[in-house]
């Protein structure tokens, strides 16, 4: 039975404003609650998308009994310690990629969450596009063959600021975290995880990865090419070569709502006409989970969210990136 679900948002950057726009579009979704480090921040994001309440901190939002789901998009350096206090008040959570620095605070959360029996999931929204699901289930069902390899690169120039998240290593900087792990993310859904892997990177000034190259290899002779960076604007494309076809994302592909396919029959085009950001797929499955009384998703099961930070951990161990987060 469907039910109405009122969202809370805490950390209200360009994503939340995004997701915020698509939230208004789900049926049974009510964006009741926002919450900033400012109180100011907070009432201004909620006049811009009517929002009855807004505060100055997190865990006054958490605190909110009215409030059922927690969207969380504060930088990824906080993603550990915000679903915590967010689980410990009892709230299921959404939480923007990566929901974790490394594994081990994964572990944590997802321990959390089974303890108190509430639903909890990353945020990786991309999952959820119709585009990806349709190249799913052409690799579930091997339409056109087995997938024998993923070339994934998602690219764009940033403007360097030291102060800004993208190149600060104290709030989790770097082009692997924050776009790499789309390409990442695509080649474990499509190959699982890789038997021998290589990784190279290219550091800023402040010590985090500005660029990174990655290659997979699989038992079955399978490969994955992938890339991500701030150094330079790329059409961030993904190519996917299956033994009969090869399908090819619209840019940027994550995000993307068009595909080609091409076969000996010639090149078919498909288009998903979706006018949106793309988040209200994510949500309206979040709202699906909360109907049925679910506690994890069994499209973003939180098993395939640890394999993936598990997997950008071996990347980062590779790459010499670490974080203070990887000593505490």
């Amino acid at each position: 039975m469907k039910k109405n679900h009122n969202w809370g948002i805490i950390g209200l950057g360009g994503i939340a404003h995004k997701f915020a726009s698509d939230l208004n579009d789900v049926e049974g979704a009510q964006l009741y609650a926002v919450a900033s480090r400012t109180l100011e921040k907070a009432r201004n994001f909620a006049s811009e998308f009517d929002v009855e309440t807004a505060y100055g901190s997190y865990e006054a939002l958490a605190k909110d009994p009215k409030v059922d789901i927690i969207y969380i998009a504060t930088p990824h350096v906080f993603h550990y310690e915000n679903t915590m206090m967010c689980l410990e008040h009892g709230k299921a959570v959404l939480c923007e990629k990566p929901m974790a620095i490394n594994a081990e605070q994964l572990k944590t959360m997802i321990q959390a969450s089974k303890e108190k029996s509430l639903f909890l999931m990353e945020g990786l929204w991309t999952n959820f596009m119709p585009h990806l699901q349709k190249v799913h289930q052409l690799n579930q069902y091997e339409t056109y063959g087995k997938c024998l390899k993923v070339e994934a690169d998602f690219s764009f120039k940033a403007k360097f600021d030291t102060e800004k998240r993208l190149f600060n290593k104290d709030l989790g900087g770097g082009a692997l975290l924050d776009i790499g792990i789309y390409p990442v993310f695509l080649a474990l859904k499509l190959l699982g995880s890789p038997q021998e892997m290589e990784a190279t990177c290219e550091f800023s000034s402040t010590g985090i990865d500005i660029s990174n190259q990655i290659n997979f290899k699989y038992a079955s002779g399978a490969t994955a090419k992938l890339s991500s960076s701030f150094a330079k604007t790329t059409p961030s494309k993904a190519k996917i070569y299956f033994e009969k076809a090869t399908v090819e994302f619209g840019s940027r592909f994550h995000q993307t709502d068009k595909l080609s396919i091409t076969t000996d029959s010639g090149k078919d085009h498909i288009d998903f006409h979706y006018p949106t950001h793309g988040y209200q797929f994510e949500i309206e499955h979040v709202q699906e989970c909360l109907d049925k009384g679910l506690t994890q998703s069994p499209e973003m099961p939180l098993a395939a969210s640890l394999e993936l930070i598990e997997t950008l951990d071996k990347i980062r161990e590779q790459l010499g990136l670490v974080y203070s987060e990887d000593w505490k």
